[in-house]
């Protein structure tokens, strides 16, 4: 009878290393990833210490700037709809984060907010960019307020989509929070998971994004897995997933140092970051500005495109007179420090 338990176990054992084996999944190289995903507008400059980022500069050049970050595990893509909506109208600046697109990213690259929010200002200073209104999406939200608080001569404005930071306890419905990132954070499971064919998982993870669930096709979920494939860029996922603990917290005190005008744009029907963040945010920031969709989910500027993309352009016309010949007042006048 052991002998029998023991061949069970055995087999089961075998069995599961075999299906590791069978669904994990190597590196993309960057060559492939740039066949597929770039574009026309593609660049790329050198940041130092082994960071080489991925960027584009959209829209109409001579018009006010628009410095657009993504959100966790997203891209520059996240953006698009909006380059649509505005392009037209406004610069429009997107840029992939460390760790996350077609970003090169050195091995043992440590991702953190405040790290990030530095980024983005050496970003911003390597492109000649002084100052610009700056939009986040989630993480990348709250990449965008840290800029706010640690380099404030870089923010004219700012807007917050779906915008991450405050204390999970504080938050309402995160039991609602998708598998993928559940499994995740678990330390045994999460540097497992990370190396195999996870797209069904991630796939439900974007679904659960949206309200809209047609929105997330196959091209979606194959480029967020592909990506997250690209050289050292897993290994920064689950290091910011592993230690989001560890992150620094939005709080009332913080906040009210912000001067920039603020607007927050927020679904509803979040599951990532509950709608609750966005009236902590608009009591934090003076003079910051809210707006709550109804049935629209994590992802605004995917989800209702033509909407969010006319409040911003709506509350940008509000804070920025126009001088005579269409010219934005700010973009007029030298930048204050």
């Amino acid at each position: 009878m052991r002998k029998i338990l023991l061949g069970l176990i055995v087999l089961i054992i075998g069995a599961a290393v075999a299906g590791y084996f069978t669904l994990r999944r190597g590196d993309i190289p960057h060559a492939t990833l740039d066949k597929t995903y770039a574009s026309p507008a593609s660049k790329f400059i050198d940041m130092g210490g082994g960071v080489e980022a991925h960027w584009r500069d959209e829209g109409n050049p001579n018009a006010r700037p628009i410095l657009l970050i993504h959100g966790f595990s997203a891209s520059l893509h996240t953006w698009e709809p909006w380059v649509r909506e505005l392009g037209g109208e406004y610069r429009m600046v997107s840029v992939d984060l460390p760790g996350h697109g077609l970003t090169r990213t050195p091995e043992g690259y440590r991702p953190s907010i405040e790290g990030y929010a530095d980024f983005i200002d050496a970003f911003m200073g390597k492109i000649g960019l002084e100052h610009a209104m700056v939009v986040g999406s989630s993480m990348g939200g709250n990449t965008a307020w840290m800029l706010a608080l640690r380099h404030p001569r870089r923010v004219d404005s700012l807007v917050l989509v779906g915008a991450s930071g405050w204390r999970e306890e504080s938050k309402e419905g995160a039991e609602e929070e998708p598998l993928v990132f559940k499994l995740l954070r678990t330390p045994l499971v999460g540097p497992l998971l990370m190396n195999l064919d996870n797209s069904r998982l991630v796939r439900g993870g974007l679904e659960a994004s949206f309200v809209d669930k047609s929105l997330v096709d196959d091209a979606m979920v194959a480029r967020y897995v592909d990506m997250a494939r690209a050289p050292n860029h897993r290994a920064v996922l689950l290091a910011i997933t592993l230690n989001r603990d560890e992150r620094a917290l939005a709080t009332k005190e913080a906040l009210a140092r912000i001067t920039a005008p603020t607007l927050i744009l927020h679904g509803d029907q979040d599951n990532l970051v509950p709608v609750g963040g966005a009236t902590l945010f608009r009591d934090a920031i003076p003079g910051a500005q809210a707006i709550i969709y109804e049935n629209v989910g994590h992802i605004p500027q995917e989800e209702i495109p033509a909407r969010s993309a006319q409040d911003l352009r709506t509350f940008l016309k509000r804070i920025e007179p126009e001088a005579v010949g269409g010219v934005p007042l700010a973009a007029a006048v030298p930048h204050a420090n």
